[in-house]
């Protein structure tokens, strides 16, 4: 068994994202305790554009450490509605707090069923934890 941090309330990719659900259409994302523990500090995220539109599986931005620059996967398909603008200054957040104020994006998806059908398709935090075993 991991012995990261991996909330319960979350869902999660094998891509190492995690996802809130924060509204009946709406979900925060951002990367893993394990994720940026494996790439070491962040120094710069690109953040896409709000109003953009992701694509489950396919890339949305980067995080980039001193080891690499690494693509951050859509856990699922929607509208960007907002990001978290403090990572431009403080992209260290994702090291120190990435479950709270290291989040990187909101999604807003068509409505609430096609939430539930998409959340269901990740993965929970025992099945993650099973991901993140070395």
């Amino acid at each position: 068994m991991s012995d990261q941090n991996i909330p319960d309330q979350l869902r999660y990719t094998d891509e190492h994202e995690w996802v809130e659900r924060v509204s009946d259409t709406r979900v925060r994302i951002g990367i893993t305790e394990y994720a940026q523990s494996k790439l070491g500090d962040i120094v710069f995220v690109q953040l896409p554009e709000v109003g953009s539109e992701t694509e489950t599986g396919e890339p949305f931005g980067e995080v980039e450490s001193p080891k690499s620059v690494s693509d951050l996967f859509a856990p699922l398909t929607g509208k960007v509605v907002e990001t978290n603008s403090a990572l431009e200054a403080a992209p260290e957040l994702v090291n120190s707090d990435p479950y709270g104020e290291g989040w990187i994006i909101v999604l807003e998806v068509a409505d609430a069923d096609d939430l539930e059908a998409q959340l269901e398709q990740t993965l929970d935090s025992d099945g993650y934890a099973k991901v993140t075993e070395d």
